[in-house]
């Protein structure tokens, strides 16, 4: 059986291509067991953003391709879906665009103890990422950056009130 780690490599090689023709962005890829079944789960964006159709019609020519191709060698769900509020973080130009907000930062190796991170992203330029966390400013390696995510915040600036 192949792993989970080369279905999603294999994905990301095969679908990034063929989603960005498309005139979207493949920001994830997860390949997880969930309720007893494993799901292939892209995650796209796109400037303006992306709906329900968009994800449908992605979902069916990716199918297609998928059918043929062939590398799952299990059963599956395919899932085709926007990042959503808490955005995952994968390349410079997704840190670029969310300097400002509060962001959560997981390493692969411990950065002066530790590998979680939350605070808000400063900047990030020649693969450092600038953090802000605990009242310290750490720089990070992009490269060592095992998952990141922007941290949507609830707060009353974000509501609304009826």
């Amino acid at each position: 059986m192949r792993s989970a780690e080369f279905i999603v490599q294999r994905s990301w090689e095969l679908l990034s291509p063929i989603i960005e023709a498309n005139g979207f962005e493949l920001v994830e890829v997860e390949f997880v067991m969930e309720r007893g079944h494993w799901i292939l789960r892209l995650y796209v964006d796109r400037e303006g953003g992306v709906n329900l159709d968009d994800c449908v019609q992605l979902s069916e020519e990716i199918g297609h391709i998928l059918d043929v191709e062939d590398y799952v060698d299990r059963s599956y769900n395919l899932e085709v879906s926007s990042p959503g509020l808490n955005r995952p973080l994968r390349k410079e130009k997704d840190f670029q665009a969310h300097v400002g907000k509060r962001v959560k930062i997981v390493m692969k190796e411990p950065v002066e103890g530790r590998r979680n991170f939350k605070g808000i992203l400063k900047g990030i330029s020649d693969g450092q990422i600038s953090l802000e966390a605990d009242g310290e400013v750490f720089t990070l390696a992009l490269s060592g950056v095992k998952k990141a995510n922007v941290i949507f915040d609830f707060g009353k600036d974000n509501m609304r009130l009826k």
